[in-house]
């Protein structure tokens, strides 16, 4: 296994490139003169998208928010703000939705604090006919995100590129014409308006067929068995920091390698090349990790994990040294894995997450952004579906699922800076805290753990 992970490895560094200019927008490598200024992939897409589809969004802070390669998805507000300060231009995008720019004589733009406002606030696009007004929040100012970040109940992320730019729409219609167009026929590979107009249903119905085919597929493509790396501890044994990192390590190595194996028997998977799988489980397989360990895995690693670093006690060092990186990821998973515990997520839910968050079409690198982006729209409808379908008298459920994949992005994002050797206390913190609130909700309210069609044990 050891021989199949340093080879995969290997690939993914051969695919890194030379640093380029970087983009005005986020510093990261840029690609080109995208809308009139010097700029990366996925501060083009955002701002194609958010122009496109009259998007307006909301600072929880003070609009002065950092803007970075791994800070850019926090706050999509300030985000726009730069990208319009900075001179990206409007005219330059295609009014059809289609690839590429309108003209690409044009260059960047100076415009007035005004008609930055007007387009910030949503006043430029309201006369626009036939398109509704969304309202987008980040997921920066919610109480269904993580302390001091979040999205505002009733909004709703969107299906394109849902992940990396952290987005929730407030749906306000429903449109038949273009849902029949997704359940009647294969993905158009283009729209004119992306259609985030699907609204949840009144009164119970059926699932579509599609969907129904399309969810099975995902889930016959999971490996739902328990976690074989063995985690049995005898009584009265003591775990050593050593050992404790050890176990954890051959637990991130068997779950890489059910990744592996689940790419391999994606319904889509022949509709990407190598290349672009690489890419993606390179820049993904933290998120799929944690993603499985908080759902169909959880009760392993709050029974079986649990009970081993019960049986770690840290040094004084240890806790002194331990970072405030730390400290904040651990409140961001007690958080999360809380979260999770009040969604019970199903295996079919978790399924379609699983394949949203995979399918990002900002990850740089990428040859066919485009058939991913279809697929990223298709799983996007497959979910809501059956969230709608299944649970009819939550219609809240489908944005809070969704909107906890951008905080397992962020976790996964700040997890890299931790320190090997704090791992071990940081699994026993957060794991401890989670074990005692399960334990409240079994003899207080409801139990955490999923029954039913939820995440298998």
């Amino acid at each position: 296994m050891y021989q199949i992970l340093t080879e995969r490895w290997e690939i993914i560094r051969n695919y890194e490139q030379a640093e380029q200019r970087s983009c005005l927008i986020c510093g990261d490598r840029a690609t080109g003169l995208h809308y009139g200024i010097i700029s990366c992939e996925g501060c083009k897409g955002f701002f194609k998208r958010s122009i496109c589809n009259k998007r307006v969004y909301r600072c929880s802070r003070d609009k002065n928010c950092e803007m970075s390669r791994k800070q850019r998805n926090r706050c999509q507000y300030c985000r726009l703000l730069k990208c319009l300060q900075m001179g990206m231009n409007r005219k330059a995008i295609r009014e059809d939705g289609m690839p590429g720019g309108r003209n690409k004589s044009i260059g960047p733009v100076q415009i007035s604090d005004e008609e930055i406002e007007r387009i910030m606030s949503g006043q430029e696009f309201k006369d626009d006919a036939n398109m509704p007004e969304h309202t987008w929040g980040n997921n920066g100012d919610s109480d269904h995100s993580s302390p001091g970040n979040g999205i505002s109940d009733g909004n709703q992320p969107s299906p394109v590129s849902t992940l990396s730019s952290n987005r929730s729409v407030e749906l306000n219609g429903y449109t038949t014409a273009l849902r029949e167009q997704y359940i009647g026929n294969a993905m158009a590979q283009h729209y004119q308006f992306l259609p985030h107009l699907f609204g949840y249903a009144a009164q119970p119905r059926s699932l579509y067929p599609q969907s129904h085919t399309l969810i099975s597929q995902l889930v016959a493509a999971e490996e739902l068995a328990p976690l074989g790396t063995p985690m049995l501890i005898e009584d009265g044994y003591r775990v050593t920091q050593v050992e404790l990192f050890a176990l954890l390590c051959r637990l991130a190595d068997e779950l890489l390698f059910r990744q592996i194996s689940w790419i391999k028997k994606l319904p889509f998977f022949c509709e990407l090349s190598i290349e672009d799988y690489t890419r993606l489980l390179s820049a993904t397989w933290q998120e799929l990790i944690l993603l499985a360990c908080l759902t169909v895995y959880s009760a392993q690693v709050l029974g079986d994990l649990a009970n081993v670093t019960d049986k770690y006690t840290p040094s004084d060092d240890e806790l002194q040294s331990f970072s405030e990186d730390g400290m904040e990821v651990m409140e961001k998973l007690i958080y999360l894995f809380r979260k999770f515990h009040q969604l019970k997520v199903s295996n079919e839910e978790y399924a379609c997450m699983k394949a949203i968050n995979f399918l990002n079409q900002d990850i740089r690198g990428l040859t066919n952004v485009t058939q991913l982006e279809q697929l990223n729209k298709r799983y996007w409808y497959v979910c809501q579906d059956y969230t709608e379908y299944k649970y009819p008298h939550q219609p809240k459920r489908f944005p809070e699922i969704m909107m906890c994949l951008p905080e397992i992005r962020c976790i996964a994002g700040k997890l890299v800076n931790i320190p090997l050797e704090q791992l071990p206390l940081l699994f026993k913190a957060v794991l401890h805290s989670c074990k005692s609130s399960l334990n409240n909700y079994r003899t207080g309210s409801s139990p955490c753990v999923t029954k039913g069609t939820a995440p298998a044990n």
